[in-house]
């Protein structure tokens, strides 16, 4: 079972703690994280930087992976990811609901939505992960 603490475990001094996302829900399949817009995600014209919103993409696709898979037998790696950035907003934080559409033995295929507070879509992801057993 992938605790809150758990999370925060596996999370401390990497990208995702640095860009201070913080996962809302996980459950079987679906995955809800925020991220602040701030100085750590802005671009230099103070707007939403896209590997900002990539990274939250990943992220949120990844730790919805590793909540399937037994983390003693498999790791989880991002493998390709894609996105189109098509609005940008003034809030000081956006959302990523992220949901599985793909479950197979050694790939997952997650469909990750970028929003802000209003619901405005942001950015729309995709993410492949390899599950990859351990040796």
């Amino acid at each position: 079972m992938l605790t809150e603490e758990k999370i925060k475990t596996l999370c401390k001094n990497t990208l995702i703690e640095h860009l201070g996302i913080e996962f809302l829900e996980i459950s079987e399949g679906k995955v809800v994280a925020k991220m602040p817009v701030d100085h750590r995600t802005v671009q230099p014209m103070k707007r939403l930087h896209g590997g900002a919103t990539m990274a939250l993409a990943e992220s949120v696709g990844s730790i919805g992976s590793y909540s399937l898979v037994d983390p003693e037998k498999f790791q989880v790696l991002g493998v390709e990811i894609n996105g189109s950035h098509v609005g940008s907003t003034h809030e000081n934080e956006v959302f990523a609901t992220g949901l599985i559409t793909h479950k197979g033995k050694t790939s997952h295929v997650w469909d990750i939505h970028i929003h802000d507070k209003n619901n405005k879509l942001i950015s729309v992801c995709r993410l492949t992960c390899r599950i990859v057993p351990i040796k």
